[in-house]
């Protein structure tokens, strides 16, 4: 509280005022700031329903099977997880089941890492850039795109295991990916659901349309697959800067 014949005294007195009393231009001022808002968003709200009326049919039924095949990913995930939790709470092998547990986390987060091979099912994307012609900012899109489709792995040119670390540039008119050079020629292996990721790549606007249109001029070949390598693997650097908290 301000200590009396403290100048800020006067103006918490102020302030309490005008809220209870507010005058005319206070008013006026708030009614416009509603309005203001309420139309914002509105219009946000009205761009969002325009985007998804200007998909056709069947890529409007491909992003619903996305949205299925995500959702019945997570809830095999909780199921799988309380399971585990109630084998650990019964006390039965409580011993045996964390140490199932343990491995089966190292196992992941060792695909995670990249730092083991990986193989399951996927795609095989094949991409032809005569006139190099693909940016950093297609291939990030691109490798968002097959993330939020639900790969698990990633690997480009049967080189390069993409990890969260990775990184993509430019240089001397060539792709990069975490320093290897890209030809006018090269891949992108997924592990995942073969036919989600695929169509993944086929949204307009997406994968297949960016590189086949004529802001790329090249031509991009996805092949499904019941079971993919990927050999390469990534040393993980330790941390210069960060440590646990």
């Amino acid at each position: 509280m301000p200590e009396p014949g403290d100048p800020t005294e006067s103006v918490w007195r102020r302030i309490g005022r005008d809220l209870v009393r507010p005058t005319r231009a206070q008013l006026i001022v708030a009614v416009v700031l509603l309005v203001c808002g309420f139309g914002l968003s509105t219009q946000l709200a009205g761009s969002s329903d325009r985007r998804a009326s200007t998909l056709r049919q069947d890529e409007l039924v491909a992003m619903l099977d996305d949205v299925t095949e995500g959702s019945r990913r997570l809830e095999s995930e909780i199921a799988s997880l309380e399971a585990t939790r109630d084998r650990l709470r019964s006390g039965a092998d409580a011993d045996a089941v964390a140490r199932a547990e343990a491995a089966r986390r190292l196992d992941a987060l060792e695909l995670l890492a990249g730092t083991v091979p990986a193989e399951g099912p996927g795609i095989t994307v094949t991409i032809s850039d005569p006139q190099r012609k693909v940016t950093t900012e297609i291939m990030l899109n691109t490798i968002e795109e097959l993330r939020d489709a639900g790969a698990e792995v990633l690997e480009v040119d049967g080189r390069v295991r993409l990890v969260a670390t990775s990184s993509v540039s430019s240089a001397g008119g060539s792709l990069t990916v975490d320093g290897v050079r890209l030809g006018g020629t090269f891949t992108i292996t997924a592990l995942g659901d073969p036919r989600t990721l695929s169509e993944a790549t086929r949204f307009r606007g997406g994968l297949v349309a960016t590189i086949e249109g004529e802001r790329v001029g090249g031509t991009a070949r996805v092949q499904e697959s019941d079971r993919l390598r990927i050999d390469s693997v990534v040393t993980p650097r330790q941390p210069r800067y960060a440590r646990p908290a």
